[in-house]
């Protein structure tokens, strides 16, 4: 089904008449602000990195991106004021809210939650049915994220992407449910209806392709080449049990190959479809000639314009899409004589009260959750203070984990991953079994207790410090830095490894080299790690934790002392 511009305004009428959150301000705003001029005769659509919330959502943006090396300063790592003040936001706008985390709690409260499918679905259309020939591509992370996509294998999305009408995807956290779901996936759900493409993915024992690595699609006859890219990670990142017999990698050499390729059996744009992170794919950018546009993911960037990469074969737009539905990017390109000649793009922010609600979508997540309504709406405790995670360091939500941890292990130090994705509370919110599993839900959730010796410790600290703020940004794989509990300690991003963390404390004393730490953690990537007791799942631990405190009260963040980012606009 497509919406029109008339029977778009058509179904906002109806859902304010219906009871939706829709004044005629708001639908007058929301007229505005989704009106989107035809330009072009070739349009790409792109979400990415939803993480498996069918439902609107608050997600507040990180106050703490610190770009690395040649990334200081620049796009995607800019915050806060800069950040509006690089793209021309007006400070405490509905735009301010969505990029930023300024004023996040009363922004939230002023502006509403955000994303949704069935909005989502909703814009979607409304563009589709305005724009003639369109793709619409989802960059991944998409089966991952909740409790339903955990308990149904991503079923629930996967049903969700069908109808939302995504045409083509590549993947990260969906490899986590195992090789042979995703094949299963691909094979029956996809087939006919939707290519997941990955030209970076092969067997570890022939090289063979796993998945297709490209497609050409003809849009209103001119041909349109997407290749797709994996995260290159994977088996890094997660436990390798997942897929023991696939192989990763960036893939740079191949991905010309395939460009080539593409190139040669007549397409006239190149997009790469990438989950690599936008730090990665500014790289990529500069040293793979022939794409056109890289429409990225992974990093949760949301980033309003097209960063403008020029090399020696012409120009690469890199973008990224941000996370959790936040955002539908919408990019109108205009070719003429086989080349493009001109684009236009939008990274249109989806406000759940701006938009009615697609109402087949709606019957679709209403039948997809019916099962475990009364589970996950199980009310465990109060918060008083806004919980977040998204950030370099720590967030409250993190720090939320870390007390449970402690206190239910009897740890003296906790780490917790530094994953991206979970949703935001705000004050005076109800924590729900849902939003535990909101923060939870992988496929690997066992929480571990190990003891460690002090030099242990450091070298954890600094191999994931690497990993976010390696000079080149082939050596970053994702993810933020580990949340630390119980311990103080600093953090020099611009030093090299092993010189990055130090001044480690416990409880203000100095933690010594050899001295063995009680150390609880969860979600273990290496296999057969060693413990004194694993296997009960960070959400049992962190819910069992919240019905013994009823009331979640402001705590202080554990954050390292940071030296050396005097000046960075990276940091709020």
């Amino acid at each position: 089904m497509s919406l029109s511009r008339r029977e778009f305004l058509h179904a906002l009428a109806a859902a304010a008449a219906a009871g939706f959150a829709l004044d005629s301000r708001s639908a007058a705003q929301a007229s505005s602000s989704y009106e989107l001029p035809r330009f072009g005769n070739v349009s790409l659509l792109h979400f990415t990195d939803c993480h498996a919330q069918l439902l609107p959502v608050c997600f507040r943006e990180p106050s703490v991106n610190l770009g690395a090396g040649e990334s200081s300063n620049l796009p995607p790592h800019l915050v806060g004021g800069a950040f509006l003040r690089r793209y021309g936001i007006r400070p405490g706008s509905r735009e301010a809210h969505a990029f930023t985390h300024l004023d996040f709690a009363r922004a939230a409260e002023r502006y509403g939650k955000m994303g949704g499918f069935a909005h989502l679905a909703a814009l979607v259309k409304k563009l589709r049915a305005e724009r003639g020939a369109s793709l619409l591509l989802d960059g991944g992370d998409t089966w991952q994220g909740s409790a339903t996509s955990l308990w149904t294998r991503g079923q629930d999305m996967i049903e969700a992407q069908k109808l939302l009408g995504v045409d083509i995807t590549t993947g990260h956290w969906e490899f986590t449910y195992g090789a042979a779901r995703v094949k299963e996936v691909v094979e029956r759900d996809f087939a006919g209806r939707i290519e997941f493409l990955a030209q970076n993915v092969e067997t570890g024992d022939f090289g063979d392709a796993v998945f297709k690595a490209y497609t050409i699609r003809s849009l209103g006859g001119i041909p349109v080449a997407v290749i797709g890219q994996a995260f290159p990670y994977t088996p890094i990142a997660h436990p390798r049990r997942f897929v023991p017999d696939w192989k990763f990698g960036i893939e740079e050499r191949r991905l010309q190959g395939t460009v080539d390729e593409a190139r040669g059996k007549g397409a006239q744009v190149v997009a790469l479809l990438s989950h690599n992170g936008m730090d990665v794919d500014l790289k990529l950018a500069r040293r793979v000639a022939g794409i056109d546009v890289i429409l990225g993911g992974h990093t949760h960037d949301g980033v309003p314009a097209p960063v403008v990469v020029s090399h020696a074969s012409g120009k690469t737009l890199v973008t990224n899409a941000g996370s959790n539905g936040k955002f539908l990017a919408v990019l109108d390109l205009e070719l003429r004589g086989g080349r493009i000649a001109g684009h236009r793009y939008r990274l249109l922010p989806v406000f759940a009260n701006l938009l009615p609600a697609d109402p087949e979508m709606a019957r679709l997540i209403a039948t997809q959750r019916a099962p475990y309504t009364g589970k996950l709406s199980e009310k465990l405790a109060v918060t008083e203070t806004r919980l977040y995670r998204r950030g370099n360091f720590n967030g409250s939500f993190d720090q939320l984990i870390l007390d449970a941890l402690m206190e239910a292990k009897d740890a003296e130090i906790a780490l917790s991953p530094g994953f991206r994705w979970g949703t935001s509370l705000l004050p005076g919110e109800a924590i729900t079994f849902e939003q535990v599993m909101d923060q939870t839900a992988i496929t690997y959730p066992d929480t571990v207790v190990t003891r460690m010796t002090g030099t242990t410790i450091k070298a954890i600290l600094e191999d994931v410090c690497d990993n976010l703020f390696h000079p080149d940004p082939y050596y970053r794989q994702g993810g933020d830095m580990v949340r630390v509990g119980g311990m103080s300690y600093s953090c020099r991003p611009g030093a090299k490894i092993g010189r990055r963390i130090g001044d480690m404390r416990l409880r203000g004393r100095p933690i010594e080299a050899d001295k063995l730490y009680k150390v609880a953690g969860w979600a273990p990537v290496a296999e057969g790690a060693p413990g004194e007791s694993a296997g009960e799942p960070m959400w049992e631990v962190l819910s069992r934790y919240l019905r013994d405190k009823k009331i979640v009260k402001p705590r202080k963040l554990n954050l390292p002392r940071l030296v050396g980012v005097s000046g960075n606009l990276g940091i709020a």
